[in-house]
Order: C-alpha cells, then structure tokens, then sequence
C-alpha cells in the first residue's frame, strides 16, 4: 500500500513539472480582464482597483505570499500586485507585466495577454520546490502619460528592490505575447533590412535583449529555446534601438538588473496597438499558451 501511495505521488509530482497551459482558463481571464463596465486607464482608478483585486485574488488561489505595493501619484494611490514562490531562498527571478492599458480600449494583447500569464504561472508554479524565488508582479501606470517616468509601477518595484539591496538575479517582461500570423508581409521591423534575417511573418514569439544583457537573460534565452515549444527567435541590439526598451524591464535596466522581454514584437505586427480593436477575439490563444508553457519550463530549469 505505500508503494502504491508513493508511485502515484511520484506520478503528481512528474505531471506537475509539464507545462499544460489551460487554454479555456485563458479565455476566462482575458474576458474577465478586458471585458470590463470601463476602461483600466490611470483615469479610472476604480476599475484598476477592481483589476489589481482580481489579479491578487487569483494570485492568492496558489500563493500564500500575495501583496498590494502601493505609491501615491498626484494624490491617487495606484497598485502593484506581487505573489512570490520559493521565499525562503535569497536571490529572485522578477517576472513582470502591466495590467494598465492607454486610453479608452479593452488591450487585450497589451498588456492582458501578459498579465494572464502570470496567472497561469501562478497556478504551475504552486508547489513547486525552488532553489531560487520568484516574484510575479502586475505593475500599473506602464502606459502614457506615465511612460518612461519614476511613476511607473515597474520603477517603483526596481527601485524597491535596490533602496533594500536585495538579491535579484534577473528581470523578465511578458508584454503582448497573444497575437500571431502566417500572412506573407505580417511582421515588420524597425529597420527593414531586418527582414531578410526574420523572415516576413509573424508566426513567432520574440526574446528581446540588449548588448550586455546579463547572466539571467542568457540562461533564460537558453532554456526557453531549448523546450521548443514555439517557433521562437532572439534579437539583441543596441539599447537606443526604438522598441527594444518599450516595456517594463526598462527600468531593471536602469538600475544595472539583467532584464529582458518576451513579446511578439507589438506595433511591428500587432495592427490593433492602442486601438479599440486589441480585443481578445484578435488573440491566438493556443499559441499564446505555448508560450506561456515555455516560460514556466523555462523558469524551472533556472530555479531547479
């Protein structure tokens, strides 16, 4: 009989180290996220209020370390939510994306597609032993007019993270990985020669660094690519390079973090950027969970 309790436990603990990104909880949570009575701008501080609820309520199914980070702007309180596994061990993983979106628009790919998959890293990564901690953060106020600010939510938690000296080993950005397309002509780029190298459509996802990017951001640009569960390709440039700094991980960078983003390129394929057509109708879920199943494999060969 103990064997038996043994093999199946064994059995668990197999099945729950595979990625298996649940495609229809997908689709609740970016209904539950976008489809809202108004728009989650830094204007309408009460349905930001009620996303950063629901994001920590969800986070709080798997995690018994789930926080509001809260700063004050213009004398409006806004809020990062944070959950963390593996809190015993010193040096964390940052995993981040904004739930904030610009204007009046539901942006399901940008930034929803990204918040929701830190939800489902929630979810794969409860139970898991780690050897290093990882913290998933939903940061507001990426969006204009805020842009590029000390008010943003990923600056205030970089900025955290060096006033108390803590331990980080690196930074990743999931910003806007649900659209796909194998149209001829889908993808451009900020300099067109850069077709000849990528290819023309938009049927991968993007692991985006700089020059210098770091220990982490090449170990995680390994491992992801090693589970090969999308078609996948990395770029690295120069940081002045318009876009490549185009998110939260941004400012990880400005205060010396290995950091990096995983995006499927944003305005250079995604059309619907900053439209009242970022819908999730537009998304292509089952290619938006791979990707999410490569970044929790990815996360567990670095923590493990």
């Amino acid at each position: 009989m103990a064997k038996s309790v043994l093999s199946l436990f064994l059995i668990f603990r197999f099945f729950s180290c595979l990625a298996n990104t649940d495609t229809t909880s997908i689709k609740n949570h970016l209904k539950n996220i976008t489809k809202t009575p108004s728009y989650r701008n830094h204007q309408n501080i009460a349905q930001l209020n009620i996303t950063a609820a629901y994001i920590k309520k969800n986070f709080s199914l798997y995690s018994d370390s789930v926080s509001f980070q809260e700063y004050e702007v213009e004398g409006k309180t806004y809020k990062n939510v944070i959950c963390s596994f593996g809190t015993e061990n010193k040096s964390r993983i940052i995993v981040g994306a904004h739930y904030d979106v610009c204007g009046e628009q539901e942006g399901a790919d940008d930034n929803a597609s990204g918040v929701v998959a830190l939800l489902e890293l929630a979810k794969q990564l409860a139970g898991q032993k780690l050897h290093k901690r990882i913290d998933l953060v939903a940061y507001t106020l990426e969006e204009p007019p805020y842009f590029r600010t000390e008010y943003m939510g990923s600056y205030i938690h970089a900025k955290y993270l060096t006033d108390h000296k803590i331990e980080v080993f690196g930074m990743l950005s999931v910003e806007m990985i649900g659209f796909f397309s194998d149209a001829k002509k889908s993808q451009t780029y900020p300099l067109g020669i850069l077709s000849w190298f990528y290819g023309n459509r938009g049927n991968y996802i993007t692991l985006v660094n700089k020059f210098g990017k770091g220990k982490f951001a090449r170990q995680f640009c390994r491992q992801f690519k090693q589970q090969k569960k999308i078609k996948t390709k990395k770029f690295t440039a120069p940081k002045a390079l318009p876009g490549i700094d185009f998110s939260d991980h941004l400012n990880y960078w400005n205060f010396g973090y290995s950091a990096m983003m995983i995006t499927d390129t944003s305005f250079y394929r995604n059309k619907n950027y900053h439209q009242k057509t970022d819908t999730m109708e537009t998304l292509d879920i089952n290619r938006m969970a791979k990707v999410i199943d490569g970044i929790y494999l990815a996360l567990l060969k670095l923590t493990q």
